[in-house]
């Protein structure tokens, strides 16, 4: 009975240094992220240069609707102000929570997801580095408006400005994490609420980081491609679970 309750409390206490050695390798990882990002020497001139040339692009495709969309929103406030609240609260403690939760029920899969995030916040690294684009809140002639600046501050306070690169807009790993964590409570979560919860997360983030006009389309589309190639390449390299074929 002793030796039952002796292992129980080296099982508990050898969980508790993984759960903490962990929450210690990303909290290091998001502020080392920010800092990289943040200090980053941008070229503002050829950021402005960079965001005509997404603009020009969309164009072509005949994807560029993004003010006619955020101009029909904006005439709803409450909607704008939804959406705004969807961009700030449900990116940061959406990740925290949902690593937090892999992290403590479901080991193999928290591993495969953070090494995803890890790979795909180097690669958005090096694109903010060669390819600075303004956002479309900077570009007011084509009728953009910054709504989350207009309407809360919280913004201010998740993502101080001393850490934030300003002209960091491609690729929006600020859709592209979330659709990592979408996954993850898609594929993962116990009950269907949860699931569901994982299937919507990711495209209102993609509607938020649009309307509130902190990113292009062509930002959520790289954002998300890069996202899955560092969960492909976090599959790849890990073990091959059970619960993998419902991933995959």
């Amino acid at each position: 009975m002793v030796a039952g309750d002796l292992t129980a409390v080296l099982r508990a206490t050898d969980r508790m240094r993984h759960v903490a050695r962990e929450l210690l390798v990303i909290t290091a990882a998001i502020l080392l992220y920010f800092a990289v990002r943040g200090l980053m020497t941008t070229r503002i001139d050829t950021a402005y240069r960079n965001a005509e040339n997404v603009v020009a692009l969309e164009q072509s495709t005949g994807i560029f609707v993004e003010p006619r969309l955020q101009e029909t929103v904006i005439q709803h406030g409450w909607l704008a102000e939804l959406f705004g609240y969807i961009y700030i609260y449900g990116h940061w403690p959406v990740l925290l929570v949902t690593l937090l939760w892999l992290l403590i029920r479901q080991r193999e899969a928290y591993r495969m997801f953070r090494n995803a995030m890890l790979l795909s916040g180097a690669i958005g690294l090096v694109i903010f580095a060669a390819f600075p684009v303004a956002p479309p809140r900077f570009l007011t002639a084509y009728g953009f408006v910054d709504t989350v600046a207009e309407r809360t501050s919280a913004y201010r306070v998740l993502q101080p400005p001393a850490f934030v690169n300003q002209y960091a807009a491609v690729p929006s790993l600020h859709f592209g994490w979330n659709l990592l964590m979408g996954i993850a409570v898609a594929s993962l979560g116990a009950h269907w609420i949860i699931r569901l919860f994982g299937w919507l997360m990711p495209v209102l983030m993609f509607c938020a980081i649009v309307l509130t006009a902190n990113h292009y389309i062509v930002d959520g589309l790289a954002g998300g491609a890069i996202a899955l190639l560092g969960l492909l390449v976090g599959y790849r390299l890990g073990r091959k679970p059970r619960w993998a074929r419902r991933l995959r």
